[in-house]
């Protein structure tokens, strides 16, 4: 992939931030970090949620996602455990192997929003940050495309755009950073028909959450899954079961993920203080693979174009030499077909007998005497015999 000066000036520019803040920066250190005060979450209650998807479709339309090729009323879908991608921040799923006993239970799979996210733990360049909110939000102008984000997060959230080649983004729910921002509803609390979902107060749904485990005991499992999973998350769960069989992890433990990380992120500062380098050879690399690349397709062109010149001549040639062949086989045939037409008059005219010029038969021709020979006496000449004469 060719590399724009653009991108290779932010690029540099990401990597002398964290150069100067990566010692700093909250999701780095291993001091615990208890979330803003007054910061917003969301309960999800799997007692109350139907399946329904509603919560789907909601996600989708409010951050201008593409439509899926299933739409969202056929429950089909559910048949399949699935995860979220780049085009789908949130998924219910269904389990109907569980220990409830009362049918199948259904799980909203999102972005927790960790306290302490373990993708801004990752992140060198800090494209990941926890706002006041409760949303982890993202910042695509300064992302490098690592991935280091993926492969921290615990519960496999993070996606890739890898269909995208030139700009390709990290994405997950952004807890509809947008909207809670204005005092709106995140867009699937606002569509959920049951109430499966709560949005407010951190604070405040921990102990919704702590009432409700103890006003129907035998409903809940009496734990709140994200008060401390990870060092918390503004995403909690209430479960008739086992948090396992709704699909969450239960051998994540309390601690942060940057506790768990410092000793390996210690030495980041150092890397990211040597990643301009690196980048500088890249971009050279690049940049010289480009002028390598730009010279093969410029000696390409030159030799198609004489290739087709060439040809061109070639075909010019042939194409007169035809026409001039064809022109005189077809001078050789007039010729012919007038000697033969000429020919064939003169053959004709052969043939014919020979007359006089009105027509009529000459003199001497018609077998009548002429005059003096018709046998009869010329004028003055007698018709009497000799012998009577003398008499």
């Amino acid at each position: 992939m060719s590399i724009s000066r653009r991108r290779f000036l932010g690029w540099l520019g990401a990597a002398g931030l964290g150069t100067t803040l990566g010692t700093t920066a909250r999701a780095a250190t291993a001091k615990h970090f208890t979330g803003h005060p007054g910061a917003g979450g969301v309960l999800f209650d799997s007692t109350r949620c139907i399946g329904c998807r509603k919560c789907e479709a909601a996600c989708n339309l409010v951050n201008e996602l593409p439509l899926p090729d299933q739409p969202f009323d056929d429950l089909k879908i559910l048949d399949k455990t699935r995860r979220t991608d780049a085009k789908t921040y949130t998924v219910v799923n269904r389990y109907d192997s569980n220990s409830s006993g009362s049918g199948p239970l259904y799980r909203k799979i999102q972005c927790n929003h960790c306290l302490e996210p373990a993708c801004a733990s990752a992140c060198f360049v800090r494209a990941f940050r926890k706002t006041e909110t409760g949303a982890v939000t993202y910042d695509a102008s300064v992302c490098v495309g690592c991935r280091y984000c993926m492969i921290a997060c615990p519960f496999e959230i993070p996606t890739y755009e890898y269909d995208k080649a030139l700009t390709p983004r990290v994405q997950k729910c952004t807890l509809c950073y947008p909207r809670i921002s204005k005092g709106m509803l995140p867009g699937c609390v606002e569509s959920c028909p049951t109430e499966a979902l709560t949005y407010g107060n951190r604070s405040e749904l921990l102990r919704v959450a702590r009432q409700r485990i103890s006003r129907f005991p035998q409903r809940y499992v009496d734990h709140v899954y994200g008060e401390n999973e990870m060092g918390g998350t503004s995403w909690l769960y209430l479960s008739a079961v086992p948090f396992r069989e709704i699909g969450l992890r239960e051998d994540l433990g309390v601690t942060p993920a940057p506790q768990l990380t410092k000793g390996a992120l210690s030495a980041v500062p150092i890397v990211v203080g040597l990643w301009p380098v690196l980048l500088t050879g890249i971009y050279a690399i690049s940049k010289r693979k480009d002028r390598i690349s730009d010279a093969e397709k410029q000696q390409a062109v030159e030799l198609a174009v004489t290739q087709a010149k060439t040809e061109a001549e070639e075909k010019l040639a042939a194409a007169l030499d035809q026409a001039k062949q064809q022109k005189e086989k077809e001078i050789e045939m007039r010729i012919k077909k007038a000697l033969e037409e000429a020919a064939k008059a003169q053959a004709e005219e052969a043939a014919e007998p020979e007359t006089g010029e009105a027509g009529e038969p000459e003199a001497g021709e018609t077998g009548e005497p002429e005059a003096g020979e018709t046998g009869e006496p010329e004028a003055g000449e007698s018709d009497k015999p000799e012998d009577e004469e003398g008499s």
